[in-house]
């Protein structure tokens, strides 16, 4: 066979599915959907983001932890202690899967930061207190990665392609109105389980098709802000700059897809005055978060999903609306596996993003 015929030409399996009106749906429609593109993918790398799996729970912070050594597991948990009330603490159920041949010690906690934590660190949000316990976890206890923080959500992912780690982790028994997936292709890094994607912090979580090639300066960017990138993969800067630019910055994602895959300079001299000065300024200002080769990616939090290319758009990425769901995937094949016949399909522009949000209404009931 020719290497034509085979050759991978574009790298991993990307796909989220939202529903606008919160709506929960089994694992299985997502589970169905990244199993089409096998092919883009080669047993390195599986996972799965699910936002609304831990309703009795909603208004913990959940850590789902990686933990290589009992040791590890054993000063996780004290440092845990000393800055959270332990609601309640687990290991991830998962099942027995042939293809899986190694795994960490999955542990999952459901936290609430203790107020004289608060008091203590008081000029942090509480946002960036969880911030900063994941990043002393991750850096200075040896073996212990955590591999998502948010609240109601979890992030699944291991070693083998997505459909075992689907199996692994019975992803087909939880219900989410929010899910992403990634099969992946390993190209410049290792396959490791804290390396699979998605990628989450906070109630971020992000999926990558592609190469990072300005990650030594996003990365150098991001400790100025306290971020530290541990996971040996480019892919977790971008999950860290969208938390930097959005939730910190207050960047709507118009601006923050103008900063990732900001317009040349010889197209934004070709804007009209108004929207010259905006880009021009974020790319002055923001220079350090270009994120440069190339890539597409798909980015899910509690409010919503988002898919964003590169700004020549190097890698693959489609859009599906039904109803009240929003696809996006590699390919429009893994979208109309689950959704034969969708109101409307398109090929996302380079660089400009596809933006889903929860109907407001919904937004509040939720809160409520």
């Amino acid at each position: 066979m020719s290497e034509r015929d085979y050759k991978i030409p574009s790298g991993c399996s990307i796909v989220g599915m939202l529903n606008e009106r919160g709506h929960k749906f089994s694992g299985k429609l997502i589970i169905k959907s990244i199993t089409t593109m096998r092919e883009r993918s080669n047993g390195l790398g599986g996972g799965f983001a699910a936002y609304g799996i831990y309703p009795e729970y909603a208004d913990c912070y959940v850590f789902q932890v990686m933990l290589e050594t009992d040791r590890a597991k054993e000063l996780v948990e004290n440092y845990l202690r000393e800055n959270y009330f332990v609601e309640k603490d687990e290991p991830i159920p998962t099942r027995p899967v042939e293809a899986i041949k190694y795994r960490p010690l999955l542990w999952r906690y459901f936290l609430q930061v203790r107020q004289d934590k608060r008091k203590e660190y008081y000029d942090l949000t509480e946002e960036d207190f969880v911030i900063m316990t994941v990043m002393e976890i991750n850096t200075r206890i040896e073996g212990a990665f955590v591999a998502s923080s948010g609240k109601n959500m979890g992030i699944f992912k291991g070693v083998g392609y997505p459909e075992d780690i689907a199996a692994f982790y019975g992803l087909e028994e939880y219900e989410g109105y929010l899910w992403t997936g990634h099969g992946r292709f390993p190209t410049n890094t290792v396959g490791w389980w804290g390396g699979a994607h998605p990628f989450g912090l906070l109630d971020w979580s992000l999926v990558h098709n592609g190469e990072i090639s300005s990650y030594g300066i996003n990365r150098r960017y991001l400790e100025n802000f306290g971020y530290q990138c541990t996971l040996f993969t480019d892919s977790e800067s971008v999950a860290y700059l969208f938390d930097l630019l959005v939730r910190k910055h207050g960047l709507t994602f118009e601006m923050a897809a103008q900063v990732l895959a900001a317009p040349f300079w010889a197209d934004i001299d070709r804007m009209p005055e108004r929207q010259r000065e905006i880009a021009s300024a974020l790319r002055i200002v923001y220079g350090g978060a270009l994120a440069n080769g190339p890539f597409s990616v798909v980015v899910g939090y509690s409010r919503g999903m988002v898919g964003l290319t590169d700004r020549i758009k190097l890698r693959p990425l489609v859009a599906a609306r039904d109803g009240d769901m929003l696809y996006i995937a590699s390919e429009e094949s893994a979208i109309r596996e689950v959704c034969p016949h969708p109101e409307k399909v398109w090929v996302p522009k380079a660089g400009q993003p596809v933006i889903g949000e929860l109907k407001e209404k919904e937004v509040e009931e939720k809160a409520a």
